[in-house]
């Protein structure tokens, strides 16, 4: 297939722009939106990203797919807490702006119906779907819906070129674990494989999530689980948590 332009990744997440220092990628925002949540669902401007977590996943996608462009749906205002309605009105908006890829670097515990069928819906409209889950621990959501790339981090992995095959009851595919401001483990390793998607498709390959997965699968530097002896004093970053 030849070049295609103009791939469009949306980002669910804490908005964009670092204060001072905007992120790789913020050049390539061409749409926005808020979801609050008040008795409902409330659209809102997108205000300053006060949390550093969306920024610095935009900036290692925008790396990653230097040809793509950008939709933002911002969830998290003041602290990485969101509700299931505001992850799911924001995949909708997303799948209304015609996004090829959407990066979910978040976790949530419970399965909602309302989730669940806004998953659906955008699988259904051909969107690839790249979710956060822990390395290893229970399920968390959207990553444990059908159809949607289950995304975490590899320690393994040394720079963000490369990425492992894992196939594992908790995860596909593992990326480069660290991101600016802190980021770490899931929630970047998410980023990173979203990023290698995007590049992907902005280079032609094929959209369908089968063709995806084989791609990622032939990219791999390391297959099968991450085994790791870590000391008393050393911090797994691959454990994840409510979000990553």
């Amino acid at each position: 297939m030849g070049q295609k332009d103009k791939i469009l990744i949306g980002l669910v997440d804490s908005g964009f722009g670092f204060a001072g220092s905007p992120p790789t990628g913020i050049d390539r925002v061409i749409a926005s939106q808020a979801f609050r949540y008040d008795e409902g669902i409330v659209l809102a401007p997108v205000i300053n990203d006060q949390l550093g977590h969306g920024s610095s996943l935009l900036e290692v996608i925008a790396d990653q797919a230097p040809q793509a462009e950008f939709a933002i749906a911002q969830i998290f205002s003041e602290r990485l807490a969101t509700t299931p309605a505001q992850v799911a009105a924001a995949i909708d908006w997303l799948v209304e702006q015609q996004v090829d890829l959407i990066n979910l670097s978040l976790g949530l515990r419970n399965d909602r119906d309302v989730l669940r069928s806004a998953c659906e819906r955008a699988l259904a409209a051909g969107v690839i779907v790249c979710a956060s889950s822990p390395a290893k621990g229970d399920p968390v959501y959207p990553a444990a819906y059908p159809g949607v790339l289950r995304m975490t981090g590899d320690a393994r992995c040394e720079n963000p070129q490369q990425l492992s095959c894992l196939k594992t009851q908790y995860a596909d595919f593992g990326g480069y674990v660290k991101a600016r401001n802190g980021v770490i483990g899931a929630s970047a390793g998410c980023a990173q494989l979203t990023g290698h998607i995007g590049r992907y498709l902005s280079e032609g390959g094929a959209a369908d999530l089968a063709s995806v997965d084989r791609w990622l699968e032939s990219q791999a530097d390391y297959f099968g689980v991450e085994v790791r002896f870590p000391s008393a004093t050393e911090t797994n970053p691959n454990s994840g948590g409510s979000v990553g």
